[in-house]
């Protein structure tokens, strides 16, 4: 029989989980049983860098957010991370963490920059170029 105490939602001892099994809470309890970000249908990529909105509604209010939401912000505190980075700092699923994004997105708490697609980056011979002039400099 597995004895359960209080403790951080995701990390062994606490009351949600259990060593044999893992987390008692499912992700569609943590989601609300959506699997999208957002009524805006927002797709993040793994790349996307998360900044936590200083002042930003839920970022000081604990009671409006849930423990996963507050987890986020947490890790937003330190500095700013990728949704893996996040995914992986608060050990639950990328598809969780996505829509759990999406909500503090939507409440301002959060922004997202989204990485630039290849095709706008500057031709690498250019960048070559305007180095070895800078240097000539």
């Amino acid at each position: 029989m597995t004895e359960y105490t209080t403790g951080a939602p995701h990390e062994p001892g606490s009351q949600w989980y259990d060593g044999e099994a893992g987390p008692l809470v499912r992700p569609y309890a943590m989601t609300g049983g959506r699997t999208k970000p957002g009524p805006t249908g927002v797709r993040f990529d793994l790349i996307a860098l998360v900044t936590l909105e200083p002042g930003a509604p839920g970022v000081d209010d604990d009671t409006a957010l849930g423990p996963e939401h507050r987890a986020l912000i947490d890790l937003c505190r330190v500095e700013t991370q990728s949704v893996a980075e996040l995914a992986a700092g608060a050990d639950l699923p990328v598809g969780v963490v996505r829509v759990l994004l999406g909500d503090l997105l939507e409440l301002g708490s959060v922004a997202v920059s989204r990485p630039v697609p290849p095709a706008q980056l500057p031709d690498e011979r250019i960048l070559r170029e305007v180095i070895a002039g800078l240097r000539a400099l």
